[in-house]
This record gives C-alpha cells, structure tokens and sequence, in this order.
C-alpha cells in the first residue's frame, strides 16, 4: 500500500478508482497531482482520498466531513440526494463453483448498501437506521418481506453497482428497493425490494408509524412514487401459501451458528436464505440457477433454536413460469417461457412446528458458459 507522508507540501490527491503501483524512489520524487491523474482510469468519483498513510503507518485523512470508510467507500447520493448509489468488486470468496456471486452474497450487498444509505442521510450506525425519535421511542425497523430477481450473476472480478432508495408503505411501515447493473456496460442485472414494519425493541411488539417518524425520513425519499418493480402484475406482489407438511424435501435441526447473528444480536436475514436453499433437492441444484426468491418473514429466530427447512414443488399453470429478461430502463421486462422449476419452502422452529419464514423461489435452467 502507499504511503504518503501527511506533511507533503504538495499533497497527492488519490482517485478510489485509481490502481496503486509498486512504490520506487523516482515515483515520490517526481510525483505531483498530474501524475497522479494519469494513473486512473476514466471511472472517475467525485470524493477524493488525500494521504492515505502517515509516514509513522497511522491513518492520516485531510480535514473534511466524513470518516475515512466514508472517503474511501464507492457510494454516494445522486444529485438529488434521494437515492444512494454504490460500486463493489466481487471477490473470490463471495462467488460459488460456477466463479459466480452467490444470491447471499448478492443478498448481502443489498444490505451493505442499504445500511450506507441510512448512514449517509444522518441516520443512526448502529444497525438499526433508526431516526431520532425512533430512539427516543425504543424502535426499530425489521424485515417483513424481501424480493430479490437475478438476471445475470455478476463473475469474480465484476464490478456491480447499487442504487436503492427508500419510501412509505402507509401506516405500517415502509420499503427499500434496489436496482443493480454491471458497471462496466451499464446492463441492469437484478433487482430487488423490500418491506419493513417497526417494533418496539422493548416488547417485541409491532406499531404503526407515527407522523413524527415519518417526517423524519420521507424527506429523504423519492418525491413521486419510484418502483423497482413498476408492472402491476409482477411476482413481487403474488402471495405465497403456507406450505403444508410434509415437505417433499427437507433438512431438519438446523441450527444457528455464531457467526450467524448480526450487531442486533438476532439471526441475520441472509441467513434465512441460506436455511431455505439446504432443503432444495441437488437435482435442481445442478441443473439449474436461482432467478428469483421471495421470503416473508413471520417470526424472530434466537440463537438456540432449531430450525427445520421443508421444500416441495410449486404446480405452476401453463406448464412452467415466465423468466425475466432486461428490457427499458428498470431493466424489465418481457417473457419467454423456458425450463423452469418453482418450489415453495417452509422454516419451521423445530420444537413447537410454528412458522418462522415461508417462501417462494424459481430457477431457470443454467446456461453454457
């Protein structure tokens, strides 16, 4: 990594986007805010990194709003500051044995950047992205539902960008939604939404959102309604039925690991996800990828449970489901009937048989690659 004394007289001005070359004599010698230029790409972000590193190996950060994650972090508001854009590179140890992101790590970046957001807009950091009076109040938001749509899996090394923004869903909560592009063609790869419902963290108990709460970050919010998901018939909003046991396949005491809690000390969301696909059959798994999953969320799982995982095939009309391809600038949409399977799922506490998470999820055949 570069170090950079803080005292430069004439101090480099480092691009994120800019690649860091093996350090030498003549590079520091000679190098001034020209050079510098040169050496990025034409990915260019407004926000910019003054000395990284002190020349004691302490972190050393120009004056200016906002804490060193902030500067270095691909995100920003767009121009009207009502939605939040950010870039991430996938890495190996997020992608599967196709060398492609897995939809937890997918699901985990619609996460990362949500809470960005939140931050961003001077909501609270510590996971809640709670307003003020929410605080004051002992409330937080909690998932309730989450749709997520894949159009194409982003490679190792592919770099997705985000934008998600948040608006109201009536007195009972609200949502957040997401549209996700390859940078490097500007092709929309996936989108997603979500709905969130506020609980007191006290008693657990769900409430309605107050005026006060809902000044509070409407301001921040699109001003016209603005969906990731603007047909009025599109599979976000269909109902998934309770699936009956038996499941025609299952995984049963699955449990909790540690590292599966969140800073809020509960199961983390994705991991849901993870706990529904245990129970597909590999069948499918090797033939075929995940395109869409939707998961409503019913009740909280503690760090002792156990959890059981139950599948069973879906009978869809017309002999099979519509797949989603990219068209118009939502990245949506029209139909082509393929090989497709579509499954409904079931987490269950094992102990009492009640109802944790009930799900939805189609796959499409995989392609060659």
């Amino acid at each position: 990594m570069l170090k950079v004394p803080c005292n430069v007289s004439d101090q480099i001005h480092v691009l994120s986007q800019c690649r860091f070359l093996p350090p030498s004599a003549p590079l520091f010698s000679s190098f001034r805010r020209r050079n510098a230029a040169t050496l990025c790409s034409s990915l260019t972000r407004p926000p910019v990194v003054a000395a990284l590193v002190s020349d004691k190996g302490e972190p050393c950060v120009q004056s200016g709003s906002g804490s060193l994650a902030d500067r270095l972090r691909l995100g920003t508001l767009v121009e009207d500051g009502l939605s939040y854009k950010e870039k991430f590179i996938v890495r190996c140890y997020e992608v599967g044995i196709n060398k492609t992101a897995t939809v937890e790590t997918i699901a985990n970046l619609l996460q990362e950047v949500g809470c960005n957001h939140a931050q961003g807009v001077g909501f609270s950091t510590d996971g809640f992205a709670t307003t003020p009076t929410m605080r004051k109040l002992h409330l937080i938001w909690v998932t309730a539902r989450m749709h997520i749509e894949i159009y194409k899996y982003p490679a190792w090394g592919d770099v997705v960008e985000i934008e998600t923004w948040c608006q109201g869903e009536g007195r009972i909560g609200t949502r957040r939604d997401w549209i996700l592009k390859d940078y490097a063609t500007g092709q929309v790869i996936g989108r997603a939404t979500s709905k969130w419902v506020m609980m007191n963290q006290d008693t657990r108990r769900l409430q309605k959102v107050s005026d006060d709460v809902r000044d509070e970050y409407l301001v921040h919010c699109p001003r016209d309604l603005r969906l990731a998901f603007p047909e009025e018939n599109n599979s976000s909003l269909k109902k998934i039925p309770k699936l009956e046991d038996p499941g025609h396949y299952s995984r049963l005491g699955l449990m909790p690991r540690r590292a599966d809690l969140d800073m809020n000390q509960h199961v983390n969301n994705v991991t849901y996800i993870g706990w529904v696909l245990e129970s597909m059959p590999q069948e499918t798994i090797n033939s075929h990828e995940l395109q869409t999953i939707t998961l409503d969320y019913r009740r909280e799982c503690q760090q002792d449970d156990l959890v059981d995982s139950l599948t069973s095939v879906e009978e869809v009309e017309n002999g099979g489901e519509a797949v989603s391809e990219l068209n118009g600038s939502n990245g949506y949409i029209s139909s082509d009937k393929q090989d497709s399977r579509q499954f409904l799922h079931l987490l269950r506490l094992s102990s009492d048989g009640l109802e944790i998470n009930r799900g939805r999820t189609v796959w499409r055949k995989k392609q060659q690659r």
